[in-house]
C-alpha cells in the first residue's frame, strides 16, 4: 500500500530506459490522483554508461528533487550495476530503508551471503526476475525491459495502478514529448520497432500487465528471490 511518500531509485545503464521508466511512473501517479516528481541523474548520455533516475510519489505535494539517498524501493535494470558496480551508488543497496523492496532484472541470483544478511537485518524483500526475457517475449524487443520493470514494481508495491500506467504511456508515446538528446533518441528507436503507434502502446502495456500479474502473485504469497 502507498505510504505518505514512496521514494524509488532506479539504477541501470544508458539505453535501458530507466529515465523514461521514472517519468512514466510519475505520470501514472498523477493520473491516479497522487503527487509525484521524477528526475534523472547521469553523466555522459551514452549506451552502457551508469544512469540513475528517481521517482517520488506521495499523497501530499512534493517539493524536493535531486539525488534520492534513502529509497523505499530500489530497481536494478542491469546485472552490471551489481557485478561491476556500474552505478553512482555503491553498494547498489546503499540507503535502502527498513522494510524496503529491491527488484533486480537478472536471469540468475546475483546476491552474496553478505547481501542477504544485510537485507534480512532490515527486513528488505528482494525480487529477482528476468525482465528482459518478458520484454522480448511480450514486447518483442529488449527495449521494453523498462516496461517489464514498471509492471513488477507496480505489482509488488501497488504504488500506481495499471489504469494510471496505461494513461501515462499514451501521453508519453502517443503525443509529442520533449526529452533530452539521449532519451529522445531512445524514444525514436522504440517507435521504429513497431509499425504503428497503437502497436507500440499495446505491446508496452501488455508487457507491463504480464509483469504486474507475476509480481502481484509474488507479493501476495510473500515470495522473494524468485527467478522467472
Amino acid at each position: 500500500m502507498l505510504k505518505k511518500r514512496t521514494n524509488i531509485r532506479m539504477s541501470g545503464l544508458g539505453g535501458q530506459g530507466a529515465v523514461t521508466a521514472a517519468h512514466v511512473m510519475a505520470m501514472a501517479a498523477n493520473r491516479d490522483g497522487k503527487f509525484s516528481i521524477s528526475n534523472p541523474f547521469f553523466g555522459a548520455e551514452k549506451r552502457m554508461a551508469p544512469a540513475e533516475s528517481y521517482c517520488r510519489i506521495g499523497e501530499e505535494r512534493i517539493y524536493d528533487r535531486g539525488e534520492l539517498v534513502y529509497p523505499d524501493v530500489i530497481m536494478i535494470f542491469h546485472a552490471q550495476v551489481i557485478t561491476m558496480q556500474k552505478s553512482y551508488t555503491a553498494p547498489f543497496y546503499s540507503g535502502i530503508k527498513k522494510d524496503g523492496v529491491v527488484i533486480i532484472n537478472s536471469a540468475c541470483d546475483l546476491l552474496t551471503d553478505d547481501d542477504r544478511a544485510f537485507f534480512e537485518d532490515l527486513n528488505v524483500r528482494v525480487y529477482t526476475f528476468d525482465a528482459t526475457h518478458i520484454a522480448m517475449e511480450i514486447g518483442g524487443t529488449e527495449l521494453s525491459t523498462n516496461m517489464a520493470m514498471l509492471g513488477a514494481v507496480s505489482g509488488i508495491t501497488k504504488t500506481v495502478t495499471l489504469e494510471g500506467l496505461d494513461l501515462a504511456l499514451g501521453e508519453r508515446f502517443g503525443k509529442k514529448y520533449v526529452a533530452s538528446g539521449g532519451t529522445a533518441s531512445l524514444d525514436e528507436a522504440i517507435k521504429k520497432k513497431y509499425a504503428k503507434k497503437e502497436q507500440l502502446l499495446k505491446k508496452n502495456m501488455d508487457t507491463i500487465r504480464k509483469s504486474y500479474e507475476i509480481a502481484s502473485v509474488w507479493a501476495e504469497n510473500g515470495k522473494v528471490a524468485v527467478v522467472a
